[in-house]
């Protein structure tokens, strides 16, 4: 059941699917790196979209610089990938990351979860976002939609199929996901780890 108080929303992402986070961590891959070249893969996607959009004279703001940026907050046990792309409004939030991305993630699982360590998929895209909770225990998305009059919104969720979408502060277009980085996975808060990952993908 959603209770809905303007932007104010909580909800489970999905009723008609076994929760797939425990075999996201645990038995998907067996090198858990690879949440950071999905994560940045989609925030390089989202701003060569506001790029495409400019071209097309459908986004008239100023562009600024396109880059996305990676920091690590070893006090607070953070990862944060942000980029300046199109950003999301809470609608397009439930519909790409609680539907599409959601839906993606748990075809991607079943399809590879039963395989044998011989047959793993390090090579393969397709987990997309959730791969966040490979070594997150909490996410939160931060975003500004580049559309005219939308407001910021922030999603979180704790690594169960239970989420909350409410009003954000973001002021500028596009997107920060924050994560909180779970005890067993604290080598990513290592800045040498991530940049060896960024280099290896890049």
């Amino acid at each position: 059941i959603n209770a809905e108080y303007g932007m104010q929303e909580k909800g489970t992402i999905s009723i008609h699917t076994e929760n797939i986070f425990p075999i996201i961590k645990k038995f998907l891959y067996s090198d858990h790196e690879i949440f950071l070249r999905e994560l940045v893969s989609n925030a390089v996607d989202a701003s060569q979209k506001i790029k495409r959009l400019a071209s097309l004279g459908e986004y008239k703001g100023d562009l600024g610089e396109l880059i996305v940026d990676v920091k690590v907050d070893k006090k607070k046990k953070t990862i944060t990938i942000s980029d300046r792309g199109i950003g999301m409004t809470a609608d397009e939030i439930k519909k790409y990351i609680n539907q599409i991305a959601f839906s993606g993630a748990t075809e991607f699982v079943e399809k590879y979860k039963d395989k044998g360590e011989d047959q793993q998929i390090i090579g393969h895209f397709g987990l997309g976002f959730y791969s966040a909770f490979m070594v997150a225990k909490h996410v939160e998305i931060h975003t500004l939609s580049y559309q005219e009059g939308a407001e910021p919104a922030i999603w979180s969720c704790d690594g169960n199929t239970e989420f909350e979408i409410k009003p954000g502060k973001k002021k500028e277009r596009g997107t920060d996901i924050i994560l909180k980085i779970a005890d067993d996975s604290e080598e990513f808060l290592e800045d040498h780890r991530i940049q060896g990952i960024l280099d290896k993908y890049s």
